[in-house]
Protein backbone atom coordinates (compact mmCIF):
# COMPACT_ATOMS: atom_id res chain seq x y z
CA UNK A 1 0.00 0.00 0.00
CA UNK A 2 1.23 3.45 -1.00
CA UNK A 3 1.60 6.23 1.48
CA UNK A 4 3.37 8.81 -1.35
CA UNK A 5 1.55 12.43 -0.37
CA UNK A 6 -0.64 13.56 -2.87
CA UNK A 7 -1.28 17.71 -3.22
CA UNK A 8 -4.03 17.09 -5.77
CA UNK A 9 -6.46 19.59 -4.84
CA UNK A 10 -9.73 17.80 -4.05
CA UNK A 11 -13.42 18.58 -2.94
CA UNK A 12 -13.49 15.93 -0.07
CA UNK A 13 -14.15 18.69 2.60
CA UNK A 14 -17.72 19.06 0.75
CA UNK A 15 -18.76 15.53 0.27
CA UNK A 16 -20.70 15.57 3.44
CA UNK A 17 -22.90 17.79 4.52
CA UNK A 18 -23.80 18.88 8.40
CA UNK A 19 -27.86 19.19 8.71
CA UNK A 20 -27.99 22.35 9.60
CA UNK A 21 -30.21 21.07 12.80
CA UNK A 22 -27.00 19.30 14.62
CA UNK A 23 -26.85 18.02 17.15
CA UNK A 24 -29.72 15.79 16.33
CA UNK A 25 -29.29 14.02 20.00
CA UNK A 26 -28.01 15.47 23.11
CA UNK A 27 -28.34 14.31 27.31
CA UNK A 28 -30.62 17.45 27.72
CA UNK A 29 -33.21 15.99 25.52
CA UNK A 30 -33.08 12.67 26.93
CA UNK A 31 -35.78 11.32 28.49
CA UNK A 32 -33.70 10.26 31.69
CA UNK A 33 -30.91 11.53 33.55
CA UNK A 34 -27.93 10.64 31.11
CA UNK A 35 -24.30 11.88 30.70
CA UNK A 36 -23.95 11.53 27.00
CA UNK A 37 -25.04 10.22 24.50
CA UNK A 38 -22.71 9.09 21.34
CA UNK A 39 -21.92 6.51 18.72
CA UNK A 40 -25.41 5.09 17.29
CA UNK A 41 -25.91 2.49 14.94
CA UNK A 42 -28.61 2.93 12.81
CA UNK A 43 -30.79 1.78 10.08
CA UNK A 44 -34.92 1.59 8.57
CA UNK A 45 -37.55 -0.45 9.76
CA UNK A 46 -41.05 0.05 7.80
CA UNK A 47 -41.04 4.15 7.92
CA UNK A 48 -38.96 4.94 10.22
CA UNK A 49 -35.28 5.29 11.11
CA UNK A 50 -34.05 3.94 13.91
CA UNK A 51 -30.83 4.87 15.87
CA UNK A 52 -29.60 2.78 18.64
CA UNK A 53 -27.66 4.87 20.69
CA UNK A 54 -24.91 4.46 23.07
CA UNK A 55 -26.11 6.12 26.31
CA UNK A 56 -23.47 6.64 29.53
CA UNK A 57 -25.37 7.01 32.81
CA UNK A 58 -24.05 9.23 35.11
CA UNK A 59 -22.49 6.48 36.49
CA UNK A 60 -19.82 6.55 33.63
CA UNK A 61 -21.14 3.11 32.02
CA UNK A 62 -22.95 2.81 28.99
CA UNK A 63 -26.14 1.17 27.89
CA UNK A 64 -28.01 1.13 24.48
CA UNK A 65 -31.10 2.68 23.81
CA UNK A 66 -33.41 3.46 20.62
CA UNK A 67 -34.29 6.86 19.27
CA UNK A 68 -36.95 6.86 16.08
CA UNK A 69 -37.79 9.65 13.82
CA UNK A 70 -40.12 9.34 10.62
CA UNK A 71 -37.61 11.43 8.00
CA UNK A 72 -34.36 10.44 10.12
CA UNK A 73 -33.51 14.09 11.09
CA UNK A 74 -35.95 15.70 12.90
CA UNK A 75 -38.84 14.92 15.67
CA UNK A 76 -36.82 12.09 17.18
CA UNK A 77 -38.76 9.63 19.54
CA UNK A 78 -36.30 8.25 22.55
CA UNK A 79 -37.40 4.69 24.41
CA UNK A 80 -37.72 5.57 27.85
CA UNK A 81 -36.03 2.65 28.68
CA UNK A 82 -32.73 1.19 27.83
CA UNK A 83 -32.68 -1.56 25.01
CA UNK A 84 -29.62 -3.11 26.55
CA UNK A 85 -28.27 -2.92 29.32
CA UNK A 86 -25.83 -4.71 31.73
CA UNK A 87 -28.57 -7.05 33.87
CA UNK A 88 -25.84 -9.23 35.72
CA UNK A 89 -26.16 -12.00 33.54
CA UNK A 90 -23.33 -11.28 31.25
CA UNK A 91 -20.28 -10.96 32.72
CA UNK A 92 -18.31 -9.65 29.94
CA UNK A 93 -21.17 -6.55 30.18
CA UNK A 94 -20.13 -5.63 33.56
CA UNK A 95 -18.99 -2.40 32.35
CA UNK A 96 -20.80 -1.26 29.95
CA UNK A 97 -22.14 -1.58 26.67
CA UNK A 98 -20.62 0.76 23.85
CA UNK A 99 -20.34 1.40 19.99
CA UNK A 100 -23.33 -0.69 18.07
CA UNK A 101 -23.99 -0.99 14.69
CA UNK A 102 -27.01 -2.55 12.90
CA UNK A 103 -27.16 -4.63 9.97
CA UNK A 104 -30.37 -5.87 8.62
CA UNK A 105 -29.37 -9.58 7.23
CA UNK A 106 -32.11 -10.60 4.38
CA UNK A 107 -31.51 -14.44 4.89
CA UNK A 108 -32.03 -14.22 8.48
CA UNK A 109 -34.97 -11.64 8.42
CA UNK A 110 -33.52 -9.96 11.44
CA UNK A 111 -31.53 -7.50 12.48
CA UNK A 112 -27.93 -7.83 13.94
CA UNK A 113 -26.10 -5.48 16.21
CA UNK A 114 -22.60 -5.85 16.98
CA UNK A 115 -21.36 -3.66 19.82
CA UNK A 116 -18.40 -3.83 22.37
CA UNK A 117 -19.52 -5.60 25.61
CA UNK A 118 -16.67 -3.98 28.20
CA UNK A 119 -16.13 -5.98 31.34
CA UNK A 120 -13.20 -7.13 33.68
CA UNK A 121 -11.19 -8.63 30.78
CA UNK A 122 -11.44 -5.52 28.78
CA UNK A 123 -13.68 -4.53 25.46
CA UNK A 124 -15.12 -7.52 23.47
CA UNK A 125 -17.42 -8.23 20.58
CA UNK A 126 -20.59 -9.02 21.28
CA UNK A 127 -24.23 -9.63 19.09
CA UNK A 128 -27.66 -9.40 19.81
CA UNK A 129 -30.88 -9.74 16.88
CA UNK A 130 -34.15 -8.47 16.59
CA UNK A 131 -36.50 -7.89 14.21
CA UNK A 132 -38.70 -4.79 15.88
CA UNK A 133 -36.46 -2.85 18.16
CA UNK A 134 -38.73 -3.61 20.38
CA UNK A 135 -37.15 -6.77 22.01
CA UNK A 136 -33.95 -7.80 21.77
CA UNK A 137 -31.98 -11.38 21.79
CA UNK A 138 -28.12 -12.00 22.66
CA UNK A 139 -26.27 -14.07 20.24
CA UNK A 140 -23.18 -14.25 22.82
CA UNK A 141 -19.64 -13.06 22.39
CA UNK A 142 -18.16 -13.37 19.15
CA UNK A 143 -14.56 -11.69 19.71
CA UNK A 144 -12.93 -12.15 23.32
CA UNK A 145 -11.16 -9.38 24.47
CA UNK A 146 -9.07 -7.09 23.40
CA UNK A 147 -11.65 -6.36 20.81
CA UNK A 148 -13.71 -3.64 19.61
CA UNK A 149 -15.04 -1.65 16.36
CA UNK A 150 -16.96 -4.89 14.68
CA UNK A 151 -19.38 -4.22 11.92
CA UNK A 152 -20.95 -7.70 10.16
CA UNK A 153 -21.55 -7.39 6.37
CA UNK A 154 -25.45 -7.91 5.58
CA UNK A 155 -24.68 -10.79 3.02
CA UNK A 156 -22.64 -14.26 3.02
CA UNK A 157 -19.39 -13.97 0.81
CA UNK A 158 -18.53 -17.46 -0.39
CA UNK A 159 -20.70 -18.98 1.50
CA UNK A 160 -19.35 -17.17 5.09
CA UNK A 161 -20.19 -14.67 6.68
CA UNK A 162 -18.30 -11.55 7.12
CA UNK A 163 -17.19 -9.71 10.28
CA UNK A 164 -14.63 -6.49 11.04
CA UNK A 165 -13.12 -6.12 13.44
CA UNK A 166 -10.19 -4.50 15.73
CA UNK A 167 -8.21 -6.84 17.50
CA UNK A 168 -5.87 -4.41 19.22
CA UNK A 169 -4.54 -7.23 21.60
CA UNK A 170 -2.55 -9.19 19.38
CA UNK A 171 -2.64 -6.99 15.72
CA UNK A 172 -2.32 -3.62 17.01
CA UNK A 173 -4.83 -0.60 15.87
CA UNK A 174 -5.48 -1.82 12.54
CA UNK A 175 -9.04 -3.22 10.65
CA UNK A 176 -9.16 -6.78 10.40
CA UNK A 177 -11.76 -9.70 9.30
CA UNK A 178 -12.84 -13.04 10.32
CA UNK A 179 -15.30 -15.72 8.91
CA UNK A 180 -17.50 -17.87 10.57
CA UNK A 181 -20.45 -20.47 8.91
CA UNK A 182 -22.84 -20.08 11.84
CA UNK A 183 -22.16 -16.41 13.41
CA UNK A 184 -20.98 -18.31 16.26
CA UNK A 185 -17.29 -19.92 15.21
CA UNK A 186 -14.66 -17.34 13.97
CA UNK A 187 -11.60 -18.06 12.31
CA UNK A 188 -8.46 -16.08 12.48
CA UNK A 189 -8.31 -12.82 11.61
CA UNK A 190 -7.47 -11.24 8.25
CA UNK A 191 -5.82 -8.10 7.87
CA UNK A 192 -8.28 -5.69 5.40
CA UNK A 193 -7.59 -1.99 6.29
CA UNK A 194 -3.88 -0.53 8.38
CA UNK A 195 -2.75 2.64 9.60
CA UNK A 196 -0.62 4.92 7.21
CA UNK A 197 3.02 5.31 8.80
CA UNK A 198 3.92 9.15 9.49
CA UNK A 199 2.14 12.23 9.64
CA UNK A 200 -1.28 10.53 8.07
CA UNK A 201 -4.28 11.86 9.69
CA UNK A 202 -5.28 7.55 10.31
CA UNK A 203 -1.59 7.32 11.83
CA UNK A 204 -2.15 6.11 15.38
CA UNK A 205 -5.47 3.67 14.96
CA UNK A 206 -7.98 2.96 12.32
CA UNK A 207 -11.29 1.33 12.72
CA UNK A 208 -14.64 0.25 10.44
CA UNK A 209 -17.43 2.88 11.16
CA UNK A 210 -20.98 1.21 9.56
CA UNK A 211 -21.43 -1.62 8.06
CA UNK A 212 -20.43 -0.88 4.64
CA UNK A 213 -23.10 -0.42 1.72
CA UNK A 214 -23.19 -3.06 -1.43
CA UNK A 215 -22.48 -1.04 -4.74
CA UNK A 216 -21.70 -1.80 -7.89
CA UNK A 217 -18.22 -0.67 -7.73
CA UNK A 218 -17.49 -2.64 -4.55
CA UNK A 219 -18.15 -2.52 -0.65
CA UNK A 220 -18.37 1.12 0.73
CA UNK A 221 -16.60 1.47 3.82
CA UNK A 222 -16.93 5.06 6.26
CA UNK A 223 -14.18 4.21 8.69
CA UNK A 224 -12.66 6.27 11.40
CA UNK A 225 -8.76 7.57 11.59
CA UNK A 226 -7.01 8.74 14.36
CA UNK A 227 -4.00 10.94 14.60
CA UNK A 228 -2.18 11.25 18.24
CA UNK A 229 -1.74 15.49 18.96
CA UNK A 230 -0.46 17.13 21.70
CA UNK A 231 -3.69 17.50 22.99
CA UNK A 232 -4.96 13.84 22.97
CA UNK A 233 -6.49 11.39 19.82
CA UNK A 234 -7.95 13.73 16.56
CA UNK A 235 -11.01 10.95 15.29
CA UNK A 236 -12.02 12.08 11.82
CA UNK A 237 -13.66 10.04 8.92
CA UNK A 238 -12.26 8.56 5.59
CA UNK A 239 -13.08 6.43 2.48
CA UNK A 240 -12.17 3.37 1.06
CA UNK A 241 -13.79 0.49 -1.28
CA UNK A 242 -13.39 -2.81 -0.87
CA UNK A 243 -13.94 -5.93 -3.38
CA UNK A 244 -17.30 -7.38 -3.44
CA UNK A 245 -16.37 -11.28 -3.20
CA UNK A 246 -12.45 -10.56 -1.68
CA UNK A 247 -13.14 -7.81 1.19
CA UNK A 248 -10.14 -8.29 2.27
CA UNK A 249 -9.06 -6.71 -0.52
CA UNK A 250 -8.59 -2.45 -0.86
CA UNK A 251 -9.70 -1.48 -4.20
CA UNK A 252 -9.46 2.24 -3.02
CA UNK A 253 -8.69 4.55 0.05
CA UNK A 254 -9.53 8.09 0.41
CA UNK A 255 -5.73 9.91 1.45
CA UNK A 256 -7.73 12.92 2.88
CA UNK A 257 -10.53 12.47 5.93
CA UNK A 258 -13.89 13.85 4.84
CA UNK A 259 -15.40 14.71 7.82
CA UNK A 260 -13.39 15.93 10.75
CA UNK A 261 -13.96 18.12 13.99
CA UNK A 262 -15.19 21.60 13.26
CA UNK A 263 -18.39 22.85 14.57
CA UNK A 264 -18.70 23.91 18.44
CA UNK A 265 -20.40 20.19 19.32
CA UNK A 266 -17.52 18.57 17.65
CA UNK A 267 -15.24 20.27 19.40
CA UNK A 268 -16.34 20.29 22.64
CA UNK A 269 -17.39 17.70 24.75
CA UNK A 270 -16.32 14.78 27.15
CA UNK A 271 -13.41 13.90 24.49
CA UNK A 272 -12.66 17.03 22.38
CA UNK A 273 -12.43 16.72 18.60
CA UNK A 274 -14.04 13.52 17.89
CA UNK A 275 -16.46 12.55 15.13
CA UNK A 276 -16.75 9.15 15.19
CA UNK A 277 -19.34 7.30 12.72
CA UNK A 278 -21.53 4.64 13.11
CA UNK A 279 -24.71 4.47 11.41
CA UNK A 280 -24.96 4.53 7.51
CA UNK A 281 -28.55 5.18 5.88
CA UNK A 282 -28.60 4.66 2.00
CA UNK A 283 -32.15 6.52 0.82
CA UNK A 284 -32.90 4.85 -2.64
CA UNK A 285 -35.21 7.36 -3.78
CA UNK A 286 -33.09 10.04 -3.92
CA UNK A 287 -29.50 8.02 -3.55
CA UNK A 288 -28.61 10.11 -0.56
CA UNK A 289 -26.62 9.01 2.34
CA UNK A 290 -27.05 9.74 6.00
CA UNK A 291 -24.28 9.59 8.05
CA UNK A 292 -24.99 9.03 11.97
CA UNK A 293 -21.56 10.15 14.21
CA UNK A 294 -20.73 10.51 17.72
CA UNK A 295 -19.88 14.08 18.72
CA UNK A 296 -17.21 14.60 21.28
CA UNK A 297 -18.10 11.25 22.86
CA UNK A 298 -21.24 14.23 24.17
CA UNK A 299 -23.99 14.20 21.37
CA UNK A 300 -24.95 12.77 18.23
CA UNK A 301 -24.72 14.05 14.69
CA UNK A 302 -25.91 14.03 10.72
CA UNK A 303 -23.90 14.46 7.49
CA UNK A 304 -25.19 13.91 4.51
CA UNK A 305 -24.23 12.93 0.71
CA UNK A 306 -25.03 11.70 -2.40
CA UNK A 307 -24.00 8.06 -3.22
CA UNK A 308 -23.15 8.81 -6.87
CA UNK A 309 -20.88 11.92 -5.73
CA UNK A 310 -19.00 10.17 -2.72
CA UNK A 311 -18.81 6.90 -5.51
CA UNK A 312 -17.45 9.24 -8.37
CA UNK A 313 -14.74 10.72 -5.59
CA UNK A 314 -13.73 7.36 -4.12
CA UNK A 315 -12.95 5.85 -7.44
CA UNK A 316 -10.64 8.57 -7.86
CA UNK A 317 -8.71 8.07 -4.78
CA UNK A 318 -5.50 5.97 -5.08
CA UNK A 319 -5.67 1.74 -5.57
CA UNK A 320 -5.56 0.37 -1.72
Amino acid sequence: MSTKASFAVTDSASLFTRYPGNPLLSPERWPYPINAVMNAGATTLEDETVLVCRVEDRRGFSHLTCARSHDGMSNWIVDDHPALAYDGSHPEEEWGLEDPRVTFVEELGTYVITYTAFGREGPGVSLAQTTDFRTFERLGMAMSPEDKNAVLLPRRVDGEWVLFHRPTSVHGADVWLSRSSDLKSWRAPETVLARREGGWWDSARVGMGPPPIETEHGWLVVYHGVRQTVAGGLYRAGLALLELEAPQRVLRRSEEWVLGPGAEYEIAGDVPNVVFPCGLVHHPADDRLFLYYGAADTRIGLATADLPVVLDYLLGCPEG
